[in-house]
């Protein structure tokens, strides 16, 4: 079984490695390969200017059993969602149209949504960015804030340290709870944080991205254009 991760330039650090490193503990005997992929098969830098190299490019993995796509900066977000018919974009298209489960972490949601992907899905994202997801009216977005949530075989989380539960999540949905609960027991993951802020009211979408013309020609209609 194939999972793959789809990284560019200005990707979140964690909603790659944490899921990442919870999928590499499941048992091997399982057969869950996990690969994180760029486009041309290059290194990525984060948001935070770590520099990583991919495993694969797109075109050397042209189909996925599952796909998991990972937040990112605003800039890098606006660049891939200005054109629909972006490699990026295509690419999650292609994967997604055969793949089991579909999933996104933090603000991957809005390039899963820019891509059609969850019409007519519950989903959720990072609750800075819950209006920018509000922008796609063929998606009914939490407001909740839940961790993950699961529309068909979609899966999606909220901001970035939720790819931690989501990713035990989806392990339990592809194996069973006995394999989750032994990478949980083996990351000693029992979260127990040493403070408690609250999550603040959801400002404006700070992703901007416009329309550009369709393989047809004709403009296109951008939720959430400005």
């Amino acid at each position: 079984m194939k999972l793959g991760i789809p990284v560019y330039d200005g990707v979140d650090l964690l909603d790659v490695a944490g899921p990442y490193e919870m999928f590499k503990w499941v048992d091997p005997a399982k057969g869950l390969d996990c690969q994180i992929l760029s486009a041309v098969g290059g290194p990525v830098t984060t948001v935070n200017g770590l520099r990583f190299e991919a495993h694969a490019s797109f075109a050397q993995t042209p189909t996925l059993d599952v796909l998991w796509v990972p937040g990112g900066a605003p800039e890098a977000l606006s660049a891939m969602m200005s054109d629909a018919n972006s490699p990026f974009l295509a690419y999650l298209r292609q994967v997604a149209a055969d793949a089991l489960w579909v999933c996104s972490v933090c603000e991957g949601a809005l390039l899963l949504a820019r891509a059609g992907l969850l019409d007519g899905h519950k989903a959720t994202t990072h609750w800075a960015f819950v209006k920018c997801l509000q922008s796609f009216p063929k998606i009914e977005v939490d407001t909740t804030h839940a961790r993950f949530i699961k529309s068909g075989n979609r899966l999606t989380g909220g901001g970035i340290s939720s790819g931690l539960d989501e990713a035990l999540k989806l392990i339990s949905l592809l194996f069973d709870e006995a394999t989750a609960e032994a990478v949980q027991v083996t990351t000693q993951y029992f979260p127990r944080p040493p403070v408690a802020g609250k999550i603040p009211a959801t400002p404006p979408c700070p992703v901007k991205w416009r329309s550009r013309r369709s393989h047809h020609g004709n403009p296109e209609a951008i939720p959430g254009k400005v």
